[in-house]
């Protein structure tokens, strides 16, 4: 454990459970000092990208699969108790997804090319397709869906599936992942490089770079008006806080980290390709 009279960094061993934890520093300990740890909340999964939550609180995530694998379930939904059921097959490569205002979950297929749009039994049909290696979804305000395709396009999707391109970016090793702010657009497509931009568009598609200090930057989500972002970068990964013209701040670390989601209700989950973690954030 490292203590500074403004930060504390703590290693927490794989067996411990979740929760808060009461921190001890030179025998000396405080109730008012603890650590949040996020426990495992689902397990045996394939997470390409975020997870969701729906507006009851259900949490979405994928088995995604080697390219082209046809894996007996697609999509699972995990209940607020934890309870995790199959929601979803036949998708193949299933890697983002994000609900409509009308509580539609829609999917993206990378090797496809296509995104789906599931009913209330997980049954799945072609939304708009022609996608590229559709990764990363998110919807505005107004219906407008925006697909992240990794080889540098991020197209938008009017309510009747038609695609057209907005905006152009470098392309992607693993995927484009994308977030909604009150200002715009942020997209963050990992590369080779050590360090990658995490990109703004604007309205008009308009790209400028948002920041440029995180090392393989995947999943992205706002909480409120707040920027959050994965940073992943050989094999060190956690979660940063994004506050206006301060430096990123580290607020959750674990291993292989490559997507969030907030459930509005003051939680947050975090998922590693194979694991989601539920937990609460520090202020």
């Amino acid at each position: 454990m490292f203590a500074s009279p403004t930060s504390l960094t703590v290693v927490v061993p794989p067996e411990t459970g979740g929760g808060p934890r009461p921190v001890t520093v030179e025998g000396v300990s405080s109730d008012r000092v603890v650590v949040e740890i996020a426990a495992p909340f689902a397990a045996g999964l394939h997470q390409v990208d975020n997870p969701v939550f729906d507006m009851r609180g259900n949490l979405y995530v994928t088995y995604s699969g080697t390219r082209g694998q046809q894996v007996p379930v697609s999509i699972f939904r995990v209940r607020p108790d934890g309870t995790r059921e199959s929601f979803s097959t036949g998708i193949v490569n299933p890697t983002s997804m994000a609900l409509d205002a009308q509580g539609r979950l829609h999917v993206s297929s990378r090797f496809e090319g296509t995104v789906y749009r599931l009913a209330e039994d997980g049954t799945a049909e072609p939304f708009a397709t022609e996608l590229g290696v559709a990764c990363g979804l998110v919807f505005a305000p107004d219906g407008t869906l925006y697909v992240g395709d990794r080889t540098g396009t991020v197209f938008k999707v009017d309510g009747a599936g038609h695609a057209q391109a907005f905006a152009s970016l470098p392309a992607s090793v693993a995927a484009f992942h994308l977030a909604l702010g009150h200002d715009g657009l942020y997209v963050a497509g990992p590369t080779l490089s050590s360090y990658d931009a995490v990109y703004h568009i604007d309205e008009g598609g308009g790209v400028t770079v948002h920041n440029r200090s995180f090392g393989r930057p995947q999943g992205l989500a706002f909480d409120d008006h707040t920027l959050f972002v994965v940073e992943a970068l050989a094999g060190t990964s956690g979660l940063y806080r994004c506050r206006g013209g301060r430096e990123p701040e580290l607020v959750l670390a674990g291993d292989g980290l490559v997507g969030v989601a907030f459930d509005g209700r003051g939680g947050v989950v975090v998922c590693s390709n194979d694991t989601a973690y539920r937990g609460r954030l520090p202020d």
